[in-house]
């Protein structure tokens, strides 16, 4: 409602858009926040659906800055309107400028003063605001203490904000949905099980590391995810005439992780009798942002992960993030190797199925020592600088 009142084509908007640079301090009856796509895919997704929340909390209509391949990714989610910023904004060419209030405040531990009351009562009275972010900055939304009454009615269950919201506004186009409805019901629709496996490498060289691989297989099979192998036919525990059939998908942009899987139980029997096969849909060697056919790769393997049963990600990656949230999975984390070793133990499972955000706030910034949000909180497993949603905290 609030986008057909106010969004691109509209008499509102096109008001609105007049008036930026005008010394009036009237507000208006719209008000606005441009998302501006940073970093990767996953980093974007997860920057938009929190850019999302903020606009549903402050009543804000949310633009997407289509300079970049997100038409091709994503249909339009609010009917009989447009979420995509008009090519003629008045301020297209300065979207990235350097003169924000979040650049004016970098030196206060990376914009904290945004999550502070007394900032957001001052930014209420902005028409226009932009997002350029590329962390999951939702956890620090329930430390402010006007937003709180409205997002406890909006998620009974806490852990379930990226799940629901991103259900809600991302759609993959036509074109993405081919690719991931192809590949599932040519090799995942007919096994009795699936796993997905998502890989990606942050250490310099990237590729094909074989501690990682080894962490891989340590996770999969200490977890009872994957059956372990076995010399003999003899050694086989499971004698039955129809062993399941457990299909893994492993999204990387390298293939010998997968490679390596489908070899090793080609080669040997699994000890439990079960027949394995191992599925990766692309190969594309390095990321290739803003390259229309790979993102929508990229997407469709997103999708993909989510509707498979258990999930293994590699720790901080925002492309497990959304797989896992989007899916309503608590995946199986694989903590980052330091000195080239495979870490032990090999992997966590997840409390929530929410992102981390990487870089929050201190969590006793502004007001936040007096808030009873920090029950909601607590700190990420892979990462203990960051914080993420959970439904009932722990030990935080």
């Amino acid at each position: 409602m609030l986008h057909k009142r106010c969004g691109p084509g509209t008499e509102a908007y096109k008001r609105a858009a007049e008036q930026i640079g005008d010394d009036s301090r009237s507000v208006g009856e719209c008000r606005y926040i441009v998302w501006v796509a940073v970093h990767g895919l996953g980093n974007r997704i997860v920057s938009l659906v929190s850019t999302f929340l903020y606009a549903l909390l402050t009543e804000r209509v949310l633009l997407v800055d289509q300079r970049t391949d997100m038409k091709y990714l994503f249909c339009e989610p609010f009917p009989g309107t447009s979420w995509l910023l008009p090519v003629d904004f008045p301020l297209m060419g300065q979207l990235d400028s350097s003169r924000c209030y979040g650049t004016m405040l970098k030196t206060d531990d990376h914009d904290k003063m945004f999550f502070c009351e007394r900032d957001q009562n001052l930014i209420r009275q902005v028409p226009w605001l932009v997002s350029n972010s590329n962390q999951y900055f939702v956890p620090s939304l329930w430390l402010i203490p006007s937003f709180q009454t409205e997002l406890i009615k909006l998620f009974p269950r806490k852990d379930t904000v990226f799940h629901h919201l991103g259900r809600y506004l991302l759609h993959p186009t036509n074109q993405v949905w081919g690719l991931i409805t192809r590949f599932y019901n040519a090799y995942l629709s007919r096994a009795d099980e699936t796993l997905g496996v998502q890989v990606r490498v942050f250490s310099n060289p990237a590729g094909y590391l074989e501690h990682v691989m080894n962490q891989i297989l340590s996770c999969t099979q200490r977890e009872k995810l994957l059956p372990e192998l076995t010399t003999l036919e003899s050694q086989v525990t499971n004698k039955s005439t129809s062993p399941k059939l457990k299909a893994v998908l492993v999204t990387s942009l390298y293939p010998e992780y997968s490679e390596k899987l489908r070899t090793m139980y080609w080669e040997s029997p699994s000890s439990t009798g079960d027949m394995v096969q191992v599925y990766q849909p692309s190969q594309e060697m390095f990321q290739q942002t803003d390259e229309k056919l790979h993102d929508q790769k990229a997407l469709a393997e997103m999708y993909l992960l989510t509707l498979t049963d258990n999930l293994v990600t590699s720790g901080l990656s925002t492309f497990g993030y959304v797989a896992q949230s989007l899916g309503g999975l608590k995946a199986w984390i694989l903590y980052r190797p330091t000195n080239h070793t495979t870490p032990d133990p090999p992997c966590v499972k997840s409390v929530s199925m929410e992102p981390c955000f990487h870089r929050p706030p201190p969590i006793n910034a502004c007001q936040a020592k007096t808030v009873n949000s920090t029950r909601f909180v607590r700190r990420c497993e892979e990462w203990t600088m960051g914080l993420k949603q959970v439904d009932s905290a722990d030990v935080f």
